[in-house]
């Protein structure tokens, strides 16, 4: 796919133009078919230039704006900046300098410092790294050319890249949810409820596909059937065990808002407008705390049987000073901290994720 995208690249150079606005929103299937050809679209931002030619108009979508762009001082290498930052996210789910707004964003990437330690990059080829650090080079004189790139040892044809197919972040994010209490359950559900509509676009439309008889809901069965497309192998009995895993309200099914939760990225539940909302949302009386009675009405909502035992297990399971309530630090720290996903039965082409899974925060643009 990379290969595909740093060609057209190369072909646009070659003809002296920059394209300026490259990301995966602008890269189509020609076909519905797996083996359909990538296309380049939207050029309504590229320009012809000549070779020492600079620009200086800031254009571009803020995630993959090369640095020189936001100094005002740029060519064609810029392109190439944009083009690695497409492979980052394609190899680890996450782009490689985000933020909670677009000067947050711009202020990572003026700092352009790569990480390349977090899961999943040290199970990543030294190789693929290798060719990412090449095209995000900071000084732009010295990065890459599209040409030079299509030489790298791992981006060349019949090159050192692996062909072991990706950790699946869906998968892994459902085998993530299956584990969490109820209360944190019924909290990612309060978020997904309330997420932008730009921000659910691509879920919704997954959803849709797994929903293959627009019941609105997902079977066990549907669930099997379109793991299965993704090359994960599940067994009716663990089918419908990991569906009453995810199934928070104990109905037989997943509703859209439970599957919405159980594929929120990390960045999601870590945006502070979210958290906020969600804290408020079962704090009913407003003084700054989630009593027991208040955690009950929250695990209990929408009629489930909910004995005060496990009101309790959860309890202690959140509340770390042990004071017998739940403060909004608490209640953040049980959203952001990634439990370790219970994986029921799966066996993939290659193995689902069981550690640390905040390789996928931060995915929007490659989830919608």
């Amino acid at each position: 796919m990379i290969r595909t995208i740093v060609s057209v690249v190369a072909h646009c150079h070659n003809m002296g133009v920059i394209h300026r606005d490259l990301k995966p929103e602008n890269f189509l299937l020609q076909t519905p078919k797996d083996d359909s050809p990538v296309l380049c679209t939207d050029f309504g931002l590229s320009v012809f230039f000549k070779p020492g030619e600079k620009f200086k108009d800031i254009v571009g979508s803020a995630y993959y704006v090369a640095p020189e762009v936001l100094k005002r001082n740029y060519g064609p290498e810029a392109d190439i900046w944009s083009c690695g930052v497409i492979l980052y996210i394609l190899l680890s789910g996450m782009p490689p300098f985000w933020g909670d707004s677009e000067n947050d964003i711009f202020k990572s990437i003026l700092r352009g410092q790569l990480d390349f330690k977090t899961a999943p990059w040290p199970s990543i080829s030294d190789e693929a790294k290798a060719c990412v650090a090449r095209m995000l080079e900071m000084n732009p004189k010295k990065r890459a050319t599209a040409a030079e790139i299509l030489t790298d040892p791992w981006m060349k044809v019949n090159g050192c890249a692996s062909d072991k197919p990706m950790d699946d972040a869906i998968v892994s994010r459902l085998n993530n949810f299956a584990s969490m209490n109820k209360f944190k359950k019924e909290a990612m559900k309060v978020i997904a409820s309330n997420m932008p509509l730009d921000e659910i676009t691509g879920l919704r439309n997954l959803f849709e596909s797994i929903d293959a008889d627009k019941s609105g809901t997902i079977t066990a069965q549907e669930l099997k059937d379109a793991l299965g497309k993704k090359g994960t192998v599940l067994g009716e009995e663990d089918a419908k065990r990991l569906l009453s895993m995810i199934d928070v309200d104990a109905n037989g099914t997943i509703e859209y808002d439970e599957f919405l939760a159980a594929t929120l990225s990390q960045h999601q539940l870590q945006k502070e407008e979210n958290l906020r909302a969600a804290f408020k949302h079962f704090d009913t009386n407003g003084d700054g705390i989630i009593s027991r009675e208040e955690l009950n009405n929250a695990i209990g909502s929408g009629g489930l049987d909910v004995s005060m035992e496990e009101v309790d297990r959860v309890l202690a399971e959140v509340d770390k000073d042990g004071n017998g309530e739940i403060d909004y630090d608490e209640f953040v720290d049980m959203l952001t901290t990634l439990s370790q996903p219970k994986v029921v039965g799966l066996t993939s082409r290659s193995s689902v994720t069981r550690g640390d899974l905040n390789a996928y925060k931060a995915a929007r643009s490659m989830m919608t």
